[in-house]
């Protein structure tokens, strides 16, 4: 009996664990503990993210109830980052602001700005659902990043040299179309070609134009445009004995050196300083604005940038100031000297010249001031009695296509002359004084007219029809 009694009294203890093994209580990890406070008119979400969330990216909570993809880059559905966690961000969500009635019962999910969608451990989509209400504390997991996912790229090998382009033009295409003297069209036919690829260097993402080791040492002119949707701009002239790193608006460019990786806050001011002051500062201001560069006398330069071996000051102004006007004026950083040196709308990026006077407004790729060669240009101006739905122009010289490819380019505009409608077609300059052979069809229809041969060193009044195309007398006055 004695000897039992031992016995149960050795078991007891181990019988109190195994007992307070079946208690209910939850097991909470660190990375799961509370770092937000509640708030009673408000949802909270804690959500804990992956290994390699940088903690200055920008993620966004996305789904039915805040318009989708839509409120990627609105601050309404960004997270914050908890203070005391390296895993922890939080959105507090107010049912009100909810739209089409939609909840988060809908779906969502999380967006990070530098590494992309959320994605499942299998790289599946995801889409969480919840049913809560304002005053509760919700925790939800982000698995993985689709960068998680994404194989690391091949390195880029080129064909020759290479045209790399900082787009920022806005368009939705770009494309880069090159003529020489004498050459044929580096890049096809008008309006060239859409870029090779992309490639980063020094964190700037580039479009890239391999030209193409054959054609090393050849000079040729670069027009930019938008895919021949109406827009484009004559850039650089280029020997191709090196690679070209060139920024482009939808309007200009300026080629850049990428070791000096210079991004711009809005449209910046570059001077060409030939003052001989010891300091340069720059005041702006405008009617009922307040001061851009704040209170007298100003600011010295942001930074400094070389283009085509000028070396500039430059000034930014800042992206929420663009299309403001504003009236500048330097001066020696308040040491007695100033003078005013223009007023300025800031829809595009400035570039002056000055001496300890006053300031001209420069051509960062004719700083010199030379006079550019003009290129003119020449018009087919058509009386259209085809009756066809649609006209479109195809031409040719030597067997190499000047226009877009078949049917080729589609009329530029109309024109009334002397009381006759005109369908124009604008020719472009680098054709001017070339032989070519024109075919009218009905926009690739299954019609076209004969070869009709001009050369175009003038413009041109032709009448077609069905079957045949005809020059016409000049119009009186033209």
């Amino acid at each position: 009996m004695k000897k039992n009694i031992f016995y149960l009294l050795l078991l007891m203890p181990l019988l109190a664990f195994l007992g307070s093994c079946d208690d209910k209580d939850e097991i909470v990890f660190d990375h799961e503990l509370p770092q937000f406070e509640l708030k009673d008119n408000a949802i909270l979400l804690e959500v804990i993210m992956p290994q390699g969330t940088a903690t200055d990216d920008k993620i966004y909570i996305v789904g039915d109830f805040n318009g989708g993809e839509e409120a990627i880059g609105q601050l309404e559905w960004c997270l914050e980052k908890a203070a005391n966690s390296d895993v922890k961000w939080g959105i507090y969500l107010a049912p009100s602001t909810f739209k089409n009635g939609k909840t988060l019962a809908d779906g969502f999910y999380f967006v990070s700005e530098k590494q992309g969608m959320e994605r499942t451990v299998k790289n599946e989509d995801v889409s969480h659902t919840l049913n809560v209400g304002v005053g509760t504390r919700t925790n939800v997991t982000v698995s993985r990043w689709a960068a998680y996912f994404e194989e690391e790229p091949d390195e880029v090998t080129h064909d020759g040299y290479v045209i790399y382009v900082e787009d920022n033009s806005g368009w939705d295409a770009v494309a880069l179309y090159a003529w020489g003297n004498d050459l044929p069209e580096l890049f096809g036919a008008w309006p060239g070609i859409q870029p090779t690829g992309t490639e980063v260097k020094d964190g700037v993402t580039y479009k890239y134009f391999d030209t193409g080791d054959a054609n090393k040492g050849l000079t040729y002119n670069l027009i930019f445009n938008n895919n021949n949707g109406g827009e484009q701009f004559d850039a650089a002239v280029v020997t191709l004995d090196r690679d070209y790193y060139l920024r482009i608006t939808n309007t200009g460019y300026e080629e850049i050196d990428p070791s000096q990786t210079i991004t711009h806050d809005g449209y910046a001011i570059f001077i060409e300083d030939n003052s001989g002051w010891d300091a340069l500062t720059l005041y702006a201001w405008g009617n009922d604005l307040p001061e851009l560069f704040g209170a007298w006398p100003g600011i010295v330069a942001t930074g400094t940038v070389t283009i085509k071996g000028i070396t500039y000051q430059y000034f930014d102004t800042g992206k929420v100031n663009e299309g403001l006007t504003y009236n500048l004026i330097c001066n020696n950083n308040n040491g007695g000297k100033q003078f005013d040196l223009a007023a300025v709308t800031l829809d595009r990026h400035y570039y002056f010249s000055i001496t300890d006077s006053k300031g001209t407004e420069i051509d960062p790729e004719n700083p010199g001031g030379e006079e550019p060669e003009l290129k003119e240009t020449h018009t087919l101006y058509v009386i259209n009695n085809t009756g066809w739905d649609a006209l479109s122009l195809y031409g040719y010289a030597n067997d190499t296509p000047v226009t877009s490819a078949w049917p080729g380019m589609q009329v530029t505009g109309t024109k009334e002359i002397g009381g006759v409608i005109y369908t124009c077609f604008e020719m472009a300059a680098e054709l001017t004084n070339t032989s070519l052979t024109l075919i009218f069809n009905n926009n690739g229809g299954g019609r076209q007219l004969p070869d009709f041969p001009v050369t175009l060193d003038r413009d041109y009044y032709l009448e077609i029809t069905a079957d045949a195309c005809t020059e016409v007398e000049t119009p009186s006055g033209n």
